[in-house]
Order: C-alpha cells, then structure tokens, then sequence
C-alpha cells in the first residue's frame, strides 16, 4: 500500500444526514447536486408506487422516488421539513438525476472511514448491498447509503421512462440556468 492509498483511507469523507422516519440516513455529498423544497410533483400513470412522480427543475424532468415507500415505510407526508435531495446515480456507466424525498435534511457530517461500521447482517429494512456501512457519532448511527445500489437497472430505466413520459406532463419553468 503507498502512503497516498493510507492517506485517502483515513480521508474524512462528508455525508448529507436526512430522515426518513425516525432512521437517519446518508449520502456521499459528491452525489448530491442540490436539496429543494416540496414542489408540485406531477404523477405519472403506471409507475411503481415508490415513483411518486416527475418535477420540472430549471427545464429538466427530474423523475421523484419515495424513499419511504422504496425502503418499505409507509409513504412521506408533506411537512413544511418535507424536501427532495436531487442526487446523480450511477448505472451501467450512465449518471441519472433522481429526486429522493425525505422527510428532512439534518447536516452535513464528516465521517473517518474509522468511524464506519460494516452494514448489519440483519435488523435492517434495507438489503444490505444498499449500504456502504452505518456512521457512528457519539452514540448514535446512521445509515450511509450507496445510492449507486439502491436502485436496480430494471428500476432505473423505470425511472428514466417516468421521466421522458413526464416530459409532456410539466409544464416549463419561466426562468433558466
């Protein structure tokens, strides 16, 4: 191992922490394009139930996926925390822009690769191959999730066909980038 491979493996890395329920949850930041308030979301017909639509952000259909629902929660209730983490997926070598609803965003943390813990084996809603592991802070756990894995390729075209039938859905926004 070079001293460059031990320096990145002690690198803290940043998560942005967000509730789904009364779980905390994480995403690596680099996959984080930006977070947004509840916006109308237009339904989309025969989608899966966690697809909870399509949204026009600054012109592109960004398609909408309950994260409650994707996990096996009941679905999000709008609050005035409710927002949607807009992240970028990578699958089959193809990034995809989803919006994941939350219940809130708390912070972003900083996370020691010394400070993650291997997934559990069981106890957890997830599959495991959706976890990159569970962040300890003080006392407390989060999950960090590989949002790379949390979608299935069946799933994300899914998502893609959603969001090109969503295109003749939404109406465009009167302001651009």
């Amino acid at each position: 191992m070079t001293i460059e491979n031990v320096q990145n493996a002690n690198t803290p890395v940043q998560y942005l922490a967000f509730k789904l329920g009364d779980e905390v949850y994480a995403v690596d930041v680099a996959k984080v394009r930006e977070i947004l308030d509840f916006p109308p979301i237009t339904k989309v017909p025969r989608t899966p139930e966690f697809m909870r639509g399509v949204i026009n952000l600054r012109g592109s259909v960004v398609p909408v996926v309950d994260m409650r629902l994707k996990f096996g929660m009941p679905m999000t209730e709008r609050s005035v925390n409710t927002c949607i983490v807009v992240v970028e997926a990578q699958l089959d070598n193809e990034l995809t822009t989803i919006g994941a609803l939350a219940d809130s965003v708390q912070e972003v943390i900083e996370l020691a690769p010394s400070n993650i813990e291997p997934p559990p084996r069981i106890g957890s809603r997830l599959k495991v191959e959706f976890l990159k592991g569970m962040g300890k802070i003080g006392e407390n756990f989060l999950m960090i999730l590989d949002i790379d894995k949390v979608f299935s390729s069946s799933e994300i075209t899914m998502v893609k066909e959603a969001a090109n039938a969503g295109k003749d859905l939404v109406e465009p926004d009167n302001y651009k980038d």
